[in-house]
């Protein structure tokens, strides 16, 4: 009995100050998932599997379900919002076929809704890689401003409208031929210079 008595006091001071908030070193740790919260436990940020990989969270309450295929790095702001997150995937399907390849770096305006996204993408639905920004007017949100390589190769600058609609567009082919083009609302070319080359719909 004594000796049992002395056995049970040990594994409760063990588990009492065994265990504490110091600093520790370690060489490797292999997990799923982490979560970084505040000393109130509101979420901060998540690093994590694709198994593991939340859905949307606003205020601490996923409001989404965990479908995004990809692993990465999910960011909170100080209510347990998402406010943007790192995103990368790649794999083949049964067909062989690369899907979801690809990474996405990106930052939310308060309300988790994205204003600015770094992504590069290679598969067989979808080959660009650019910066991509954002803006809103009477609540919807519109992409604003497109820098990067869109499917067909070409490099490109565009400015759209409030709703999202290209006006201006500075575009080099893959053979390099340059050119400036003006749109109307309804994505007519209504000037170009040069005039000799062709504006590529390329995203």
């Amino acid at each position: 009995m004594i000796y049992s008595g002395i056995l049970t006091l040990a594994f409760i001071l063990t588990v009492l100050y065994g265990f504490t908030d110091a600093d520790r070193t370690f060489n490797q740790i292999t997990v799923h998932r982490i979560n970084v919260v505040e000393p109130d436990g509101t979420l901060r940020m998540v690093i994590s599997d694709h198994a593991e990989l939340p859905g949307v969270i606003v205020k601490g309450k996923q409001e989404t379900p965990p479908t995004r295929p990809q692993a990465g790095m999910l960011f909170y702001n100080d209510e347990g919002s998402e406010v943007g997150g790192l995103i990368f995937a790649g794999h083949k399907n049964s067909k062989g076929e690369v899907v979801d390849s690809g990474g996405s770096l990106s930052f939310d305006k308060y309300g988790a809704s994205q204003i600015v996204q770094l992504a590069g993408v290679d598969d067989k639905s979808n080959k660009f890689a650019g910066l991509s920004v954002s803006g809103y007017a009477g609540g919807n949100r519109a992409q604003r401003i497109w820098v990067g390589r869109g499917r067909k190769g070409d490099a490109s600058v565009m400015l759209m409208d409030a709703k999202g609609r290209k006006r201006l567009v500075l575009d080099v082919t893959p053979g390099g031929a340059a050119s400036i083009s003006f749109l109307d609302a309804s994505g007519k070319v209504i000037d170009r210079f040069p005039s000799t080359n062709r504006y590529r719909e390329d995203h």
